[in-house]
């Protein structure tokens, strides 16, 4: 997938339809700035409002994937492989969060063990005990709190019983029983309270 490709063609349409980079940031809820960086090629739109742009824009979604407006003759291939290209962006994506995830987990956690070693075993004031403990446990909660969260919406959870994948609620995968990144949940297709382990490809 072209993204330098994608992106002048987005600015080419945008022109077209006489809609400036800020017209454009308003009607879809985004920045100048990250219109500028779709049509320089920097990035591409994120999935949710992609639709939304090839409305405005007068063209498909595939037209949007493809850079270009497709021949109704290569339609059906080229949406194949644009859908394929976007599944690797995404697994991509899913594992540099992954990885952020587990980077998340060290940090907070080296911060809450040292506050705590600190405040128990060095001689100190009985409030700036608390103190210290309060600075470990602050951080220690938020930070795991936004590692599930990224842990939930990326990739996918595989049911061992049915192997349906799905992403579950943010609910389930924080009250979940679980080793490592495997959690036993409901499966949403099966109805059975099984071991699901996280993957990233939906293939």
């Amino acid at each position: 997938m072209d993204q330098i490709k994608i992106g002048k063609f987005i600015s080419l349409r945008r022109k077209n339809k006489n809609i400036t980079q800020s017209a454009l940031s308003e009607m879809l809820g985004v920045t100048d700035r990250a219109i500028s960086k779709w049509e320089n090629g920097v990035c591409l739109p994120d999935a949710s409002i992609m639709m939304d742009l090839c409305k405005i824009l007068g063209i498909t979604l595939n037209d949007l994937l493809s850079g270009e407006v497709v021949d109704m003759k290569e339609n059906e291939k080229r949406l194949e492989e644009n859908l394929l290209e976007m599944t690797k962006i995404k697994e991509q994506r899913d594992k540099e969060l992954l990885n952020m995830e587990i980077f998340i987990g060290v940090i907070v956690t080296i911060i809450f063990i040292t506050c705590i070693f600190t405040a128990s075993f060095v001689s100190m004031p009985i409030w700036l005990r608390i103190v210290l403990i309060i600075i470990g446990i602050i951080p220690f909660t938020i930070g795991i709190g936004y590692a599930i969260r990224i842990e939930q919406i990326a990739g996918f959870y595989e049911c061992s019983n049915c192997h349906y994948k799905y992403v579950p609620t943010y609910k389930s995968v924080l009250f979940a029983m679980h080793i490592n990144r495997t959690r036993k949940m409901k499966c949403p297709k099966c109805k059975q309270k099984t071991w699901h382990k996280k993957v990233v490809s939906i293939l």
